[in-house]
């Protein structure tokens, strides 16, 4: 349906167009018209019309006119001009006001069809535009909050890769490299620092869990999580490092409001704890403090910044490098653990070059602490003596350089340490895949049998198959299959039927398609030599 507004002081034209548009439209058009320049903009106001067929010269309010007034207002409308005089008066404004046509009275039957049926087809095209454009987001509507609980789960539990947080950044448009976490705790009712009945406002508010995250975002246009328990975790990215003073009153009232709001629409009782801004990486340390700060005050909003909670630095100590030094540790990032290590020291010896005694303590301090997740992560047996030497050898040294490298180097096997005992459990896992896979390639086998097997999650065990094996698990078990039915047949006198099953094929066609795929002939040629 399309709805044409007809503009024109001579009633024998609108009378003319309204019958050529019905006898050729018919029910798919609703026609209105108006004689004034002022009774057009109003009628277009209320009728908010797709088509407007328009003269210029009308009593009062001029057609160009009256057109400017329709456009503020219905920017979708499209415009014919229609007029007796000479079209190069108006074309420029015409242009501005994207007008499709130009008719000269008096006015041509085809040409008036072939213009509005043009104007339609530009309705239609927009129309399944803005019909997509809603479909997108409607999925879109859905999506986002699925991605942006992945993001905040990966936040907290540490279980990602660096390029994984790339994505769900570039998923959801995320610029920022820092931002802080707010945690959101509810309940039946607030007692002290404490939330009454937590799972049964839960239960409640997950059936609320959009309206919830729509009130959230209009205060803090951040990444909400799911209700898990009684809590939503969100983060706020922001391109700030630290909150300022200003910046932290502001967001502490704006976040009394928001509890305010959710209490009054829910009839739950929140309480809602920040953290300090850091980098995406430890996001979850900034969620524990929002944590840690609804604990150590019975306030319904508390930030971390304002509590004698947590661990403070020097105005230029570098926690940043630190936090990486040992995460890259961690994780057996040799190089990267080597170049924060080297950051650190250099900063030591250029603040603090005159405290030899204070670098050496804080060098040794953060070999031992290096050691200590060594051992955590390895399963190494810890000797008590291991370190007698340590004290007097940092003590000995005369220069810095000495004492870096004593630094470096036994930080140095802490990391290859652990890198160590992965490379051991992989290679480990991966032995015993082997044997598995050898002893049952000729029976159904799949991933999830092999993982079970070597007691470690499909997901896990498929990702350190390929970087030990260089193949996926299917390509290594077809692989095997294969190698095993070239020697079948070059060596016995089984049917290619026989072979098939004796490899661990239950179709032979399939079979077939398999071997031709991975050797370049089918299993008859290959028996008869033709390779």
């Amino acid at each position: 349906m399309y709805k044409i507004m007809l503009a024109d002081d001579e009633g024998i034209v609108i009378d003319s167009l309204q019958f050529i548009l019905k006898k050729e439209f018919g029910d798919d058009c609703v026609i209105e018209s108006a004689k004034t320049g002022r009774s057009v903009i109003e009628l277009a106001e209320r009728f908010r019309p797709d088509i407007a067929i328009m003269d210029i010269q009308m009593p009062g309010i001029n057609g160009i006119e009256a057109m400017r007034e329709i456009r503020a207002t219905n920017a979708s409308t499209i415009f014919i001009i229609m007029s007796a005089y000479d079209k190069f008066d108006y074309a420029k404004e015409a242009i501005n006001l994207g007008v499709l046509e130009y008719l000269n009275k008096p006015m041509d039957r085809v040409k008036i069809i072939e213009v509005v049926r043009r104007a339609m087809r530009r309705i239609d095209r927009e129309r399944d535009k803005r019909s997509q454009d809603l479909i997108i987001r409607e999925k879109m509507e859905t999506v986002i909050p699925i991605i942006e609980n992945g993001l905040v789960q990966n936040l907290l539990f540490q279980e990602f890769f660096e390029e994984d947080i790339d994505n769900f950044k570039k998923l959801l448009g995320i610029e920022a490299d820092h931002g802080y976490m707010m945690a959101l705790v509810f309940g039946e009712s607030q007692e002290g620092n404490h939330m009454t009945n937590a799972v049964g406002t839960s239960v409640r508010l997950q059936n609320h869990a959009r309206e919830v995250r729509e009130v959230v975002k209009s205060y803090f246009p951040g990444v909400v999580g799911s209700v898990m328990a009684n809590k939503i975790a969100v983060f706020v990215p922001t391109e700030n490092d630290k909150f300022e003073y200003n910046e932290r009153i502001e967001l502490i009232e704006k976040a009394r409001v928001m509890v305010r709001k959710l209490r009054q629409h829910f009839d739950v009782a929140f309480r809602a704890g920040f953290g300090s801004i850091t980098n995406l990486s430890n996001a979850m340390e900034s969620y524990n403090e929002a944590l840690d700060s609804l604990t150590a005050t019975t306030g319904t909003v508390a930030h971390v910044d304002d509590l004698p909670i947590g661990c403070g630095y020097e105005e230029n100590y570098p926690a940043e490098t630190e936090k990486s030094m040992f995460d890259k540790l961690e994780k057996g990032d040799l190089n990267g653990m080597l170049a924060s290590a080297n950051q650190f020291f250099d900063w030591m010896v250029e603040n603090y070059a005159d405290c030899p005694t204070d670098i050496k303590l804080k060098a040794l301090e953060f070999v031992l602490w290096g050691e200590h997740i060594a051992y955590s992560n390895t399963g190494r047996v810890y000797q008590f003596r291991s370190r007698k030497e340590y004290l007097p050898d940092i003590l000995s040294y005369d220069n810095y350089e000495q004492l870096r490298k004593w630094f470096t180097d036994k930080l140095s096997v802490s990391c290859r340490n652990i890198i160590m005992r992965k490379e051991e459990q992989s290679s480990s896992v991966i032995d015993k895949a082997k044997d598995y896979i050898s002893a049952r390639y000729n029976k159904d086998i799949s991933l999830d049998d092999v993982s079970r097997e070597v007691d470690i999650s499909p997901y896990y065990f498929s990702k350190i198959f390929k970087e030990e094996t260089g193949e996926n698990f299917i390509e290594y078990v077809t692989n095997i299959r294969i190698s095993k039915a070239k020697e079948l047949l070059q060596s016995s006198d089984l049917s290619i039927k026989e072979i098939c099953g004796e490899v661990g094929y239950a179709d032979p066609n399939y079979f077939s398609r398999t071997f031709k795929k991975n050797v370049g002939v089918t299993p008859t040629e290959y028996k008869e030599g033709k390779v």
